[in-house]
Order: structure tokens, then C-alpha cells, then sequence
């Protein structure tokens, strides 16, 4: 979806079990101000087929259709963890950076790998499950997606049906939390303005955020009053003035 053909570039990156159209309420919200593209990731909507699911498979994806000028760069929890790989591997090219509820990864290697076991059973089971809805609703049972508002979850659980258990299952096992190389020791390199969003119900990703706001230049953290992980989808008009403002 484009605003504006003279409006600047943004992407916008989707999280684990959406498509695009989820940020489809913020780039109402921005209005003509960004020419914005949302596209669906490996593994997911119109992408669910798309192989190999890798992280630079989905930057060389993302960056491809685009023309050379620098442009603007967001991602929401796993679209943030590739959004912050991309602005780190894309440098000058990308201008701003808009994280939503994103981690630099899972940086103790024990830790890592426990989550590496726990996603690949998880994926197992999506592969071998009957169908999209049991799948969706098992993930909408994750204790960080607690406490949405019924209107929020119910369009959030409509976006995930567009997804396929096999694509998701892909995603998992190459973009998931474990899966991408932790990037702690490289958020020093970020030129760009970055912005940090989290809810304020989301505790475990305000202290990620204001963690990772130390170690980045020209950063800061926007927390959103009564919001929880998914906060474009429970704020999008708060989220689009942030990002807006980066």
C-alpha cells in the first residue's frame, strides 16, 4: 500500500503469525506523510511458500523492490528483530528505525538453546496440525499476547488466518527469537535515529528497550500508557505519530 508517490519510504515489518495488513490501522494513521509498504514476510500470507524462510532472504525481499534512496525502516517483535538486522547490515540506507516490543535477541547461550528445543517442537506441532485456526489459537494463548482488548484480538486473530500451519512452522525455525544471532554487542554501530516502543503492560520489553537505548546512539523509548505487547495493534494512532517523529 502506497500513500503518496512524493511521500518518503516506509517499511513496515510484521510479527510472528501476522501478514502485513496488520499495520494496515497505523498506515491510516500516518496518512500521506509516508509512502508506506507492509509486505507479507517468509513464511507468512501471501509469502506462507516462499523458501528458504532466512533472515537474508527476507532483507534481500524487503530491500529489492525498493529504489536506492534512504528510507525508513519499522518492525513489531519478530519484524523488529529483522528490522534491526537489516539496519545494521544496510547502514546509510536505512534513515530511522522504528522498533515495536523487539528484543536483540537471546544473548545466553544456554538460554538459547533451550528456546531453540522449545520452538522446534513448537514448529513440529504446527506442521502436523489440521488446520490455521488451531494454530492461531494456540499462539493467541501465549502469556506476552495477554489481556488485548476483544476488538484488537479478534482482527488480530482474522489477520492470522491468513497464514498456513506449514509457513508458520518455517518461520518459526528460521526467524524465531533463537534462531537470528544476538546483536547486543552491535547496537553501538546504529547511526540512524532509532525509536523504541513498548507497552506499558509488557514489562519484559519496556526493561529490554530502555536496556537497549544505553547502548544506541541516538535513541529513544516511547512507553504507551495501558498497552500490552502489540502495541501498533492496540495504539496504531499513537504508534504512527511516534514513528512520525523519529
Amino acid at each position: 500500500m502506497q500513500c503518496s508517490e512524493m511521500a518518503p519510504t516506509l517499511v513496515l515489518l510484521h510479527g510472528f503469525t501476522h501478514t502485513g495488513a496488520s499495520w494496515s490501522p497505523v498506515i491510516r494513521a500516518l496518512g500521506e506523510r509516508y509512502s508506506a509498504i507492509a509486505p507479507d514476510i517468509r513464511g507468512h500470507g501471501s509469502a506462507a511458500a516462499r523458501e528458504p524462510v532466512t533472515l537474508d532472504a527476507v532483507i534481500g525481499d524487503v530491500v529489492g523492490p525498493l529504489p536506492e534512496e534512504p528510507f525508513s525502516l519499522a518492525g513489531y517483535s519478530m519484524g523488529g528483530r529483522i528490522a534491526l538486522h537489516a539496519a545494521l547490515a544496510l547502514g546509510e540506507r536505512v534513515q530511522r528505525l522504528s522498533l515495536v516490543g523487539a528484543s536483540p535477541g537471546i544473548a545466553d547461550p544456554s538460554e538459547r538453546d533451550a528456546r531453540l528445543e522449545e520452538d522446534e517442537r513448537l514448529a513440529e506441532w504446527m506442521h502436523e496440525a489440521p488446520d490455521i485456526e488451531q494454530v492461531a489459537r494456540r499462539w493467541e494463548r501465549t502469556p506476552v499476547l495477554a489481556r488485548q482488548p476483544r476488538d484488537v484480538r479478534e482482527r488480530a486473530h482474522e489477520d492470522r488466518l491468513r497464514n498456513t500451519p506449514e509457513g508458520l512452522a518455517r518461520a518459526l525455525r528460521g526467524l524465531g527469537p533463537a534462531a537470528l544471532p544476538p546483536v547486543w554487542g552491535r547496537l553501538g554501530e546504529l547511526r540512524m535515529a532509532v525509536v523504541l516502543i513498548a507497552g506499558e503492560r509488557d514489562q519484559k520489553y519496556v526493561t529490554i528497550s530502555e536496556r537497549m537505548a544505553e547502548r544506541i546512539p541516538d535513541a529513544r523509548v516511547v512507553i504507551v500508557p495501558g498497552a500490552g505487547h502489540a502495541v501498533h495493534l492496540e495504539a496504531p494512532t499513537i504508534v504512527a505519530q511516534v514513528i512520525a517523529e523519529t
